[in-house]
Formats: structure tokens, sequence, C-alpha cells
């Protein structure tokens, strides 16, 4: 279903057509004490998070972690659309500790999230590499408006015209809290280099003590290889995407901007980021 409305904005920040209709319930979201947040910008690492901490709470249980799609065992908080269960709608149901997914930038998270004091575990990803795979997602996903061309597109991206707004935005929000708040900071480039080190990081996080062998487990099946062949984490089975222009797990590698980019994008890039970031100690490996 070709579905693309254009963007909304709420406050102050665009987010998708069908998302915004949704609002009022997001902002209305009743937070409670142990629920486990999971925040990102968008082509950033969520799926491969959530998946970890499912594992990580079922004690690297598979056959408990297959019996749903991730999407389903670790629901999306702002999202809705025509004819699915709203992400609010699915978390008011469920009773047990929640494991929750969201894009929203710091200051427009719903307010329970800060009175309860959640624990959340925020992945950040290079700004080149995450312009690079939201296009790619931007194509296949219905619900977000026309991309148009790579280089239109990275325009919109260094506007903030994207769903979620602008990256900088996104991730210096988080970095600044992560100090006053129990925020674990993770990289998507550290989760690559060493991926036993940041499971580790997650479940000390979680106050969970994994055995080697629970670890050996998470490690083989939270792999992009087994995620991206695993129809319960590849969302192959959720409505609005079309895998045949592009796979929702595309690469899963670092660097891959470098085959994109263009000299003079990169050049512009790097002026716009620099002004970005001035202001921040926050550092990514490009």
């Amino acid at each position: 279903m070709d579905y693309r409305p254009p963007l909304q904005l709420v406050r102050g920040m665009p987010i998708l057509g069908t998302f915004a209709e949704n609002w009022e319930k997001v902002e209305q979201f009743q937070a409670r004490a142990d629920d486990l947040l999971i925040s990102t910008y968008p082509k950033s690492g969520t799926t491969w998070v959530s998946k970890i901490v499912d594992l990580i709470l079922s004690n690297g249980d598979t056959e408990e972690s297959q019996k749903a799609a991730i999407f389903e065992r670790v629901p999306f908080l702002e999202c809705s659309g025509p004819s699915v269960p709203s992400g609010t709608e699915i978390l008011n149901k469920q009773n047990f500790p929640r494991v929750i997914k969201t894009h929203l930038q710091a200051d427009v998270l719903p307010q329970s999230f800060w009175d309860k004091n959640c624990k959340i575990i925020y992945v950040a990803r290079n700004a080149k590499d995450v312009a690079v795979s939201y296009y790619h997602f931007y194509r296949m996903a219905y619900g977000h408006p026309e991309p148009g061309t790579w280089d239109e597109f990275l325009n919109s991206y260094m506007e903030g015209n994207v769903a979620f707004g602008r990256w900088s935005s996104h991730v210096k929000g988080y970095w600044k809290l992560r100090q006053q708040r129990d925020i674990l900071y993770l990289f998507y480039e550290d989760m690559l280099e060493d991926p036993t080190r940041e499971i580790q990081k997650v479940s000390k996080f979680m106050g969970k003590e994994l055995s080697e062998n629970v670890l050996e487990k998470i490690l083989k099946h939270t792999s992009f290889q087994a995620m991206k062949e695993n129809p319960m984490s590849n969302y192959s089975t959720f409505p609005f995407m079309d895998h045949s222009i592009s796979p929702f797990m595309r690469k899963g590698i670092f660097g891959d901007w470098k085959t994109h980019f263009s000299v003079s994008q990169n050049e512009k890039f790097d002026e716009y980021y620099r002004q970005e970031m001035a202001n921040t100690d926050l550092k990514f490996r490009m």
C-alpha cells in the first residue's frame, strides 16, 4: 500500500502524519517505574539493541524471543497507522515490565518517563551513515513522504525536515541528560567493534548477570546476519514496507556513507556538522 502523507509538526518536531494523529495519547502516556525505554534516532541500531535486551530478559532463551516479532515484543511508543493497533494501545494492555522503543527527541518524550525516572538505553550512530540508511528506509517504508533524489534527501536531513527532526538535536539532547538521568548512552560503532563488551554494558545496566553460555547465545543470535535472516527481527512481517525496494536490514556496517556522498556533498556536510556540533563534547567516529 503506497501511502505517503506529509510530515506534521508536534511540539516543533516533524513526525509521520499517521503518528501525529495519535499524538495526544502519546503525550498522555503513563510510564511505569519498571519500564525500560530504548531510544534512538532512526536507523541507529534500534532493532539490534531491542533484540539484545529481549534476549537478556529471557536469559538467552531464543525460543521465547521467537514467539513474536521484535516490534511486538518491544512496542514502538509513537507508532500509529491505518488498520494497525497503535503503540500506546499495545503498551497500555501490557501489565508486565515493559520494554518500549521510541524515536522521540528527549524534549518531546512524554513527561511520565522523566517523572518515573525510567531506565533509558540510548544508541547513537554517526550522522553520515544514518543519512544513507535513512534515505534507503524512506524509499521502502510507506508512511514516509517521497524522499526524492539522494541529494534532495540529504538537504532535507540537514535541515531537519525528516521524521523525528535533526539528528544533532536528537543525539545531543540525550547526551546532555545522561549524567542527571538513568541513561546508558551507547554508540553503534562501539557495538560493531566489540559486541561482547557492549552487550555486557547493557546487561549490567539492566541489573542482570550473564553466564558465558548465555552471552555466547545472545552474540550469535544478534549478529547482523542472524537478524537479517530471522523473520522475527527483519521486519518482513511488518506492513507498510516494500523490501524489494530496499531491505529493512540493509548492510549494518560502518562507513557506508563513503559509497554515497560525493566530494562536494561531503564538504558541505562537514561544514554543517562543524556548526551543529560546535557546542558539545559529544564525539563520533566517521
